[in-house]
């Protein structure tokens, strides 16, 4: 039985709801939580490698990531390759290398290289001239390896430019398109936009942010949202326990404070998956002597 894709669980009226992780660990997590569907956000990449969201880590960096992710869980996985890392030949390539890594869905932005997280920036962030664009969408839709891989196009601009954008990609066969959440300022831009391309929607639910606070599921369903990904608050909860027990151990404070707040040690190594291993060495490794 084959491992179910993006695209098998993407359902017209539903919402796949999708958490951003970043290694095998955080993979292993979302599914224990019970999510369907994972990302490899970008974002949380690159801050898992001590850097910020402007495209400093490398094609094969971000590719590694994908293969640590679906090494920590089988989960269907929209992957995020930023730029497509080069011009349209370049994305041709990219493209095949995060299908053959595991991913059944793809993302790729529209902004100048190496981008840069618009969240993250105070002024609006180049974007490509709208031909060169497309043919990078198309080289995307046409170099995948199997019709069931979803081609995300991402857009980066904003106002009528995103308009004209959201539908020139959906053109070029797109499946879905991806505004950012400074693209549009209300939900009335996105429900045009969502009228114009008529084949659904990608909807980036980050942190802080007015797409975070107002598109409740009813609303997401309402704009024909068939994707929300939940991109960086795995990753600023993991920072914010991560810094607040270090700074108490810093400060003289005992490890045994951290009893309460930690996940019990049985309970950890139970989601790694000790008990599996213990049973293969079990099943296949000479028995000790005595």
């Amino acid at each position: 039985m084959s491992e179910p894709s993006i695209r098998s669980l993407l359902t017209k009226g539903e919402v796949l709801y999708a958490p951003g992780v970043w290694d095998g660990l955080a993979a292993k997590l979302a599914e224990k939580a019970g999510f369907k569907a994972l990302c490899s956000s970008g974002y949380a990449i690159s801050a898992s490698l001590g850097m910020p969201d402007a495209e400093l880590y490398t094609a094969s960096e971000n590719l590694g990531a994908v293969q640590r992710i679906r090494q920590g869980s089988r989960l269907p996985l929209v992957a995020d390759i930023d730029t497509g890392y080069g011009n349209a030949v370049n994305v041709r390539r990219t493209v095949q290398m995060f299908e053959d890594a595991g991913a059944t869905a793809l993302f790729m932005e529209d902004q100048v290289a190496p981008k840069r997280c618009p969240i993250c920036v105070g002024d609006p962030v180049p974007v490509l001239p709208l031909e060169e664009a497309v043919g990078k969408v198309r080289a995307a839709v046409e170099a995948r390896h199997s019709p069931d891989t979803v081609i995300i196009a991402r857009t980066d601009s904003s106002g009528d430019d995103a308009m004209r954008r959201a539908e020139a990609y959906a053109a070029a066969g797109a499946d879905l398109i991806m505004p950012v959440t400074k693209t549009f300022s209300s939900i009335e831009e996105w429900a045009k936009c969502s009228d114009a391309v008529g084949n659904g929607l990608v909807a980036t639910l980050t942190s802080n942010t007015w797409v975070e606070k107002e598109f409740s599921e009813e609303v997401l369903k309402e704009l024909d949202v068939r994707l929300a990904l939940i991109p960086t608050q795995g990753i600023h909860v993991a920072a914010e326990a991560i810094l607040n027990a270090f700074t108490l151990l810093s400060k003289g404070g005992r490890p045994t404070e951290l009893a309460n707040v930690a996940m019990p040690h049985m309970q950890f190594i139970s989601i790694l998956g000790f008990p599996e291993v213990e049973e293969l060495q079990q099943r296949y490794l000479p028995k000790a002597e005595a």
